[in-house]
């Protein structure tokens, strides 16, 4: 007696059994490389106390004075710490200080970056130049700007610090994060920002470099905090 032939219905049945299987393979896979480890170079300490008042020959002078962006949920959300201050030095102009920690599932930290809070304070920003920044016994690379309104053409030095990694770029701060999760890490991450209002952009760069040479190299132990590699 010849076999029956096989069902149409059967075939698909299989088709079906085998994508589902695929998708709980997959699903398998995401939970075992799921972040469980968290790296966290600042804990429980706070920036308010890890940040000197003095820094090199600047002294603290304010709390308020820079560009930041209107807290709402999201900023809550993604921010863990963030410390703003304003420092002085003689007939210098003033020294903004703007360091923002995530320490959450992200890592990211989008919204004080220069390129998104500036121009949402209606500033026209020049193109991003990475410069390289003396720190110590060591040369990390930051990116410069400037950001205008008209009477106010501020100069800013920034980076970023992800783990364990620099990136210059959203898209290679992301790809930090990303890289992270894989090896089932969930790194913090904190942004550095120094700016100061001058319109001579070669003057104003050397203090700003001089200031953010003196922060790194002032933290001691804890310049992991804000730079890789310590």
């Amino acid at each position: 007696m010849a076999e029956a032939p096989a069902s149409p219905v059967t075939g698909v049945g299989r088709r079906r059994f085998l994508i589902g299987g695929m998708f709980a393979a997959g699903s398998a896979v995401a939970w075992a490389r799921k972040p469980t480890q968290s790296v966290d170079f600042l804990g429980k300490r706070k920036l308010e106390n890890i940040i000197p008042q003095q820094i090199g020959s600047w002294e603290f002078f304010t709390n308020s004075g820079l560009v930041v962006p209107t807290e709402d949920a999201l900023s809550a959300a993604l921010y863990s710490q963030l410390l703003t201050r304003v420092y002085t030095r003689g007939d210098d102009p003033p020294i903004m200080l703007l360091v923002a920690q995530s320490a959450g599932e992200s890592g990211f930290l989008q919204i004080h970056r220069p390129e998104y809070c500036y121009p949402a304070g209606g500033f026209a920003l020049s193109p991003i130049t990475p410069v390289p920044l003396p720190a110590g016994n060591e040369r990390l690379t930051v990116n410069s700007l400037t950001a205008t309104l008209p009477g106010r053409p501020e100069q800013i030095v920034y980076w970023t610090r992800v783990g364990t990694r620099m990136p210059l770029t959203w898209a290679q701060q992301r790809m930090a994060v990303a890289m992270d999760n894989l090896e089932g890490i969930i790194p913090d991450a904190v942004l550095t920002r120094v700016s100061t209002i001058d319109p001579n952009r070669d003057a104003a760069m050397a203090r700003l470099a001089d200031f953010a040479e003196q922060l790194v190299v002032g933290l001691g132990a804890s310049r992991n905090v804000l730079v890789a590699g310590s």
